[in-house]
């Protein structure tokens, strides 16, 4: 009696589960566009940060190895992609090894005005960092499809 009340209490509902499951996924998967990607090997289109070299599509300019502490850090970005011709530009400074932000700055519905492609439009970003140290600045764009590239460089205040 009790291994009846086993299998219909624990295994059953687990068989259904199973069964039912996979109904609905083989009936998804039958709709056209739709793919099962169990291991995907990239994370995003463009979405890789690239150590010290500027990635094909998004470049800092402006940025110099070394500051001093009254300085400002003023960079703008470069984007060489037109299906980023507007979206959000995220500009984060890092200390170097570490996931606090520093200092950020966000410059939303940025779209690049005739014949240039360099953000922020109309906005600088200018940053005094007073702490002597190693950072890394860390460039986002997100387009309006929710697409994401970015980039990343490295300097220091003395």
């Amino acid at each position: 009696m009790v291994a009846r009340r086993v299998f219909i209490v624990f295994i059953l509902p687990v068989i259904f589960s199973i069964i039912v499951g996979s109904a609905v996924l083989f009936d998804v998967l039958q709709q056209p566009d739709r793919e099962l990607n169990m291991w995907p090997m990239s994370y995003s289109e463009g979405g890789s940060y690239s150590e010290g070299v500027p990635h094909s599509s998004i470049e800092i300019i402006g940025l110099s190895k070394q500051y001093t502490t009254t300085e400002p850090v003023e960079i703008q970005v470069k984007i060489d992609d037109s299906s980023f011709s507007c979206g959000d530009l995220y500009i984060t400074i890092y200390s170097s090894g570490k996931s606090d932000a520093i200092t950020q700055g966000g410059f939303f519905d940025q779209c690049f005005e005739s014949g240039s492609n360099l953000v922020p439009v109309g906005d600088e970003f200018s940053k005094i960092i007073s702490i002597p140290g190693s950072y890394d600045v860390v460039v986002d764009m997100v387009s309006k499809q929710l697409q994401n590239i970015s980039t990343k460089g490295t300097f220091t205040i003395k």
